[in-house]
């Protein structure tokens, strides 16, 4: 068997990743006022013995209006990051896998219920709701609070927030950095023309849309040790013509590659309710082909990829530096290792799982 191109290695920042599999970041709705909890810990603990090659905490809120519901996971003071730092500690106890955070902020997004209670927004002076953030006053659904425009200084407030927020990541001693500017959330807000009317410098042209998720970037990176990865998360597309699209999200990511970003990891959606979207097997891959060809730092496709062969293709045809898994690791927390067994590549693990290894997968685990 010709030696698997998914379970090559790859250098990001100042890791050499064992191999090509990425743990996305997915929201728990679990936290307690931005704390983590001991769920955290059994949920990232388990995932840290995956066989993946690095592991990202949910989109983490650089301050409380910020988060996407009241059960979000936070990194704004000094209980937040404790909290986090417990649940870090643990994992690390008994995992070596290099272990990364996403810093979001949920902008017009932001003040609703938990999933299963129906995820519906919560107005502010009701029971754990609050006055929402955005680029312009446009709500995302019609029926919704409108969000409140930012003023330059609420906009010097949250560009700050992030990098305190990474300065806190640093001393947690994480990995890495991912900044969300995705899935219609405050940067993607303000990258879309779909939901930045503004008219000052911050809206209008691609230049002026990329402004504020660049200065963000920027103040990131300044924050966060030189010798580790700031990467960021980006929707390729809104599936919603006149909205943000995949030749804007290549232009944005050569503007990040000039500024240091290490990585960029393309997904897809969630900025408009009327977006159509072609959902199937690999149906992102295509931007990320597409993003990968204008730029030299790694990129990472994600996306209902859930079959060894399809992932490897993937990795093997050039269309992506990386996979992402989340809803396929969730179901599945031992993927990788089945992965491994079907192409003929190895994964490291903890010795407590080594008397797991099928006889006819002798040679499945690192030594």
């Amino acid at each position: 068997m010709a030696k698997s191109k998914l379970f090559e290695p790859i250098t990001i920042g100042a890791h050499t990743l064992a191999n090509r599999i990425i743990i996305a970041p997915m929201c728990q709705y679990s936290a307690v006022d931005g704390q983590m909890t001991d769920w955290h810990t059994q949920h990232l603990g388990s995932l840290a013995q995956s066989g993946a090659a690095m592991l990202t905490i949910e989109a983490t809120a650089v301050e409380p209006e910020g988060r996407i519901s009241y059960g979000d996971v936070g990194l704004w003071d000094d209980a937040t990051e404790a909290a986090m730092g417990r649940v870090v500690e643990s994992v690390r106890r008994w995992s070596d896998m290099p272990i990364a955070v996403q810093l979001a902020h949920a902008g017009r997004k932001a003040s609703t219920d938990l999933p299963w209670h129906g995820g519906k927004q919560i107005a502010p002076g009701h029971d754990n709701g609050w006055q929402t953030l955005a680029p312009s006053a446009i709500p995302f659904d019609a029926h919704e609070n409108p969000p409140v425009a930012l003023d330059r200084a609420g906009l010097d407030r949250i560009r700050e927030a992030f990098a305190a927020a990474a300065r806190r990541a640093a001393r947690l001693g994480l990995d890495a950095v991912q900044i969300h500017c995705a899935h219609g959330y405050l940067l993607h807000e303000f990258l879309s023309p779909i939901s930045n009317r503004r008219e000052d410098d911050y809206g209008g042209s691609l230049e002026n849309r990329m402004r504020f998720p660049l200065e963000i970037f920027d103040a990131v990176r300044a924050a966060f040790p030189a010798d580790k990865a700031v990467t960021v998360r980006v929707s390729g597309t809104d599936w919603v013509e006149g909205g943000w699209d995949v030749e804007q999200t290549a232009v944005f990511a050569q503007a990040l590659e000039a500024r240091g970003c290490s990585a960029i990891h393309v997904s897809s959606g969630g900025l408009d309710p009327h977006q159509q979207i072609p959902v199937g097997p690999s149906y992102q891959v295509p931007l990320a082909r597409a993003v990968k060809e204008a730029v030299a730092m790694p990129v990472v496709a994600v996306g209902l990829i859930t079959d060894f062969e399809q992932a490897e293709a993937i990795i093997a045809t050039g269309d992506a530096d990386m996979i992402a898994l989340a809803r396929t690791i969730l179901y599945d927390p031992r993927w990788p290792w089945h992965a491994a067994a079907h192409l003929g590549a190895q994964v490291k693990v903890s010795p407590q799982f080594l008397r797991s290894q099928p006889i006819r997968y002798r040679d499945l685990f690192l030594p």
